[in-house]
């Protein structure tokens, strides 16, 4: 609690402001008490160091300072007023509307007649294992609110996306942290992290919503936004017109990456108009076809084309025309085109069971009302609701579609020399054991009582080896993050990491919230001290706690630093590395420090098999790196390259097999990933 430490600081000051003036007065008297005579001035020139001068020039320097002291604290006091009173006019106050029903219900509540009742009064909430998902925080479910997840969808800074929509969203941002796992290639001396930049804020701010969150494995269910559409297309009018435009843009195209075959064509001035400066850069890496004018957007619907499999103007390479199941899908302005040129589109596309989405006036219509929420509504049937779709503004839709973009493989390390790599396929890594549902007791607080941090594996905070149930997501967080930030984090650190896309105004009561419980729990356990806080910084006190992240990074460095013992170094760090950094949580912010400790452990694997004089030895180190990250094609390159070395050419082409196979399965088996044949890897 922090009232008594308040309270005794403001007793303090209080203490400095009147304490002086008083002693002063009482024993020296008033600073001035009145203008020296000119006899008084004579006298200080000709003797200037007197006792009565000393004295009063100790009292002006002390009045000087008490002064210095007030004016400080009366800026500080004005400050915090103007504070609060800012927060006061941001206030939310409810609406006339909203006052009138509260008053409705107040009024209905105490009308009713009193009626005896048994109700089971409901269960506290129980606590739960460090180890086990739930809704960000149990008992503060507004960790969230302002980019809280629903079960209808997720709101985010500059749009709304439906559930299944936000799904796609991770599930593409997973992608990405795949590509870069494949595409890394270790080196012992001068590794390259330049691609461990977090991704976009409203990708992070998508995944924050969703972390934590029992969630099914992303569907075609993306595809129920246009399904809502009316058939063969619609206008879209109103302030939510272009805002749902973008929406549908992100829409169909994640709908194409999944199981749901799809081709989206765009005019180029439709695609400036939602996207803005960004439209040349993205448009040529996202899987839809540019037309430039309406016309040539109606050509890929033409049944001529599709039957004789004709090319399609500004067609993506490898993008096959519309097939059985096949969904078109045309986007545009009501200013692409005159009103006879939008009517023949319109008629194509409802001949061919396309989707023509005007933003605008369609001219044959139907057209539908969009307001900013997304929310559609019929002229035609104004009483009936409309459905909602996603929402959208430039800023959002452009960081969801520089993650949905396709990329191209990463250069090789400037260092390595390298050409491009193998593959193989990887034995899975094994969970760590999940630890079951505990009760926190009261621990009686012994000398050998010891804190130990695990977050290798499922983050877990055991006490005496037993694990502590954390009741909050956030103070969880803050455990993890500090541990990874040994020299610390402030408070704008940890905010910015847990609670994405917010303001850091309205966070910092939930961080002292989460950190008070947290706390709070520590204490039933133990009365050591866990977290420090000093300066607006939080750090561990590593004199109590033991992180095993920190025992891992002793452990890289010793085995980096070792020339005879290896093979016992290196099973060193294998016995600290049991899994990836929270391998159980989906946390935005652990993403590049997961990959970054991840790729310390490669490194020193590639290190040690380079200097590995025995063959037989080399391959099994490079064994290890490939249980670590299956996905690294260059760990593969040079496991086939031992495998053919020690005469076991079938073996790598196996290996080669499995590894695509893998990359199959994950959907990187369609990306532009550097691959060689059997043929390549004799050539080494």
């Amino acid at each position: 609690m922090r009232w008594p430490r308040q309270l005794m600081s403001l007793i303090f000051v209080l203490a400095f402001l009147v304490g002086p003036p008083a002693v002063l007065l009482t024993v020296i008297g008033p600073p001035l008490r009145g203008w020296p005579t000119t006899d008084q001035l004579r006298a200080w020139l000709q003797q200037p160091l007197t006792e009565e001068t000393l004295t009063a020039g100790l009292a002006i320097g002390a009045w000087l300072i008490w002064l210095l002291v007030a004016y400080t604290v009366a800026v500080r006091v004005i400050i915090r007023l103007r504070a609060t009173t800012a927060w006061l006019r941001r206030m939310p106050l409810p609406t006339p509307l909203q006052a009138t029903a509260s008053g409705m219900a107040g009024a209905a509540v105490f009308g009713v007649a009193t009626n005896t009742v048994t109700t089971t009064p409901p269960e506290p909430p129980q606590p739960l294992a460090t180890g086990t998902a739930t809704f960000h925080d149990e008992t503060a479910p507004d960790d969230h609110r302002d980019q809280a997840v629903r079960e209808d969808g997720v709101t985010v800074t500059g749009g709304w996306l439906p559930r299944d929509v936000a799904e796609q969203v991770t599930a593409a941002a997973a992608l990405v942290w795949l590509r870069r796992r494949r595409d890394y290639q270790p080196h012992p001396t001068h590794p390259d992290d330049t691609d461990l930049t977090p991704l976009p804020p409203t990708v992070t701010a998508v995944q924050a919503a969703l972390a934590d969150t029992p969630t099914a494995p992303p569907s075609d269910g993306s595809t129920a936004s246009l399904e809502a559409l009316p058939g063969g297309g619609v206008g879209l009018t109103g302030p939510g017109a272009l805002p749902v435009g973008r929406g549908l843009l992100v829409t169909a195209i994640l709908a194409g990456q999944r199981h749901s075959p799809t081709t989206l064509i765009v005019t180029k001035a439709t695609l400036a108009l939602l996207l803005g400066p960004a439209a040349e850069t993205l448009g040529r890496r996202l899987p839809l076809t540019i037309a430039d004018t309406a016309d040539e957007a109606a050509q890929p619907l033409q049944p001529a084309d599709i039957v004789a499999g004709a090319a399609i103007p500004g067609q993506s390479q490898g993008e096959t025309p519309s097939g059985h199941g096949h969904r078109k899908i045309v986007l545009l302005s009501d200013h692409d085109g005159n009103e006879q040129q939008l009517k023949h589109l319109a008629e194509t596309g409802t001949a061919t069971a396309a989707l023509v989405v005007v933003l605008g006036e369609r001219p044959d219509g139907p057209n539908w009302h969009a307001d900013s929420t997304g929310h559609l509504r019929d002229p035609h049937h104004p009483d009936k609701p409309g459905p909602r779709l996603c929402v959208l503004d430039r800023t959002a839709t452009t960081d969801l579609l520089t993650v949905i973009a396709s990329t191209g493989p990463a250069p090789p390390h400037p260092a390595s020399g390298r050409p491009p790599l193998a593959h193989t396929g990887p034995p899975k890594l094994p969970l760590p054991r999940q630890v079951a549902r505990h009760e926190p007791s009261r621990l009686s607080t012994t000398p050998r009582q010891r804190l130990h941090l695990r977050i290798l594996g499922d983050p877990q905070l055991l006490i005496d080896g037993e694990p502590l149930a954390i009741r909050r997501s956030a103070g969880l967080q803050v455990l993890v993050y500090l541990a990874i930030h040994s020299s610390g984090a402030d408070t704008a650190q940890l905010t910015d990491a847990i609670w994405p896309g917010l303001p850091r105004h309205s966070l910092t009561g939930r961080l002292y919230t989460a950190l008070s419980d947290l706390r709070s729990t520590i204490r039933t356990a133990t009365d050591l001290p866990l977290i420090d806080h000093a300066d607006d910084r939080y750090h561990l006190n590593p004199t109590n706690i033991d992180v095993d992240l920190w025992q891992l990074h002793a452990s890289i460095h010793q085995a980096a630093a070792e020339l005879a013992h290896t093979t016992a170094a290196w099973q060193a760090v294998l016995d600290a590395y049991p899994a990836d950094l929270a391998n159980t949580r989906t946390w935005p912010w652990l993403d590049p420090h997961r990959e970054a400790t991840r790729r310390r452990v490669i490194d020193l694997c590639a290190n040690l098999a380079a200097k590995e004089p025995d063959p037989h030895r080399a391959l099994q180190l490079l064994q290890d790196g490939i249980r670590i990250d299956p996905y690294n094609t260059d760990l593969h390159r040079l496991a086939g390259r031992a495998l053919i070395a020690s005469g076991k050419p079938e073996a790598a082409t196996e290996l080669q097999h499995r590894y695509q196979q893998s990359l199959t399965q994950v959907e990187l088996d369609s990306e532009s990933s550097p691959r060689f044949s059997f043929t390549d890897i004799r050539r080494l």
